[in-house]
């Protein structure tokens, strides 16, 4: 999967130069992202920020190797990922990239512990599961099956699964999406604890301008472009932010 690198900051991570992306639905054509150039930096929090149907989605999966785009190039520090074949796409998502959507896809017959567990099991470095559990706050809970959680502690779990393959980068898809003010400011402190703590570049979806507070940088995309990119000076702390 190595390739030129395309001229960019010489510290970035990830490189999106000039992507677009085009479904098509019969004779209709639907521009996801129109041109999208990004860096993203080591141990950053960065925030997406828009409306639905903007390209927000489009773009992180596109980052985690679930999507190629139409055109344009996308790298993964000298790793080119739109000239990746399946099965090294496949083995970046594994060793690289953690994910954490709005529902938490957790296996129901499997506990808290277990659920985390599995993906060790296909990771090359992995964190200790039960370290990863009490990280997010559930170290009481390791012997509990989904059903026995409330919302919030399942996507608790599932941070804690996204997290224990010690990935680069933690692709979050509206984290906070399903759950009530009080538990979705838990997760978000619990994902500004994994960003700081284990120097994860942690990239968040949201349509909650107030998150944004929280984020080193704030990238508000439109109709399929970045619209602009705003740096927080100062971060406030999620216990800080009210919607």
């Amino acid at each position: 999967m190595k390739g030129a690198r395309a001229q960019t900051s010489p510290e970035a991570v990830f490189h999106v130069h000039e992507v677009t992306k085009v479904y098509r639905m019969g004779d209709v054509e639907v521009h996801a992202l129109r041109g999208v150039t990004l860096d993203l930096l080591p141990g950053e929090f960065v925030v997406l920020l828009g409306p639905s149907g903007s390209g927000k989605s489009t773009l992180l999966n596109i980052l985690g190797g679930l999507d190629v785009p139409t055109s344009g190039e996308v790298y993964y520090r000298d790793h080119n990922l739109t000239a990746a074949a399946a099965e090294e796409l496949t083995r970046y998502r594994r060793e690289h990239v953690g994910f954490v959507f709005q529902f938490y896809n957790l296996i129901p017959s499997l506990t808290a512990l277990e659920n985390t567990q599995l993906v060790t099991d296909i990771s090359e470095n992995p964190l200790d599961a039960e370290e990863c559990l009490r990280l997010v706050g559930l170290a009481e809970r390791l012997h509990h099956f989904p059903a026995q959680l409330s919302g919030g502690e399942q996507q608790r779990v599932a941070i804690a699964r996204a997290v224990v393959k010690r990935p680069e980068v933690l692709l979050c898809d509206e984290p906070t999406g399903a759950l009530d003010y009080m538990t979705g400011k838990l997760v978000l402190e619990i994902l500004e604890r994994v960003n700081r703590e284990l120097r994860t570049i942690t990239v968040v979806i949201t349509h909650n301008a107030a998150i944004a507070a929280m984020a080193d940088r704030v990238i508000h995309i439109s109709s399929g472009t970045i619209a602009s990119i705003t740096r927080n000076e100062k971060k406030v702390s999620p216990d800080q932010i009210s919607w």
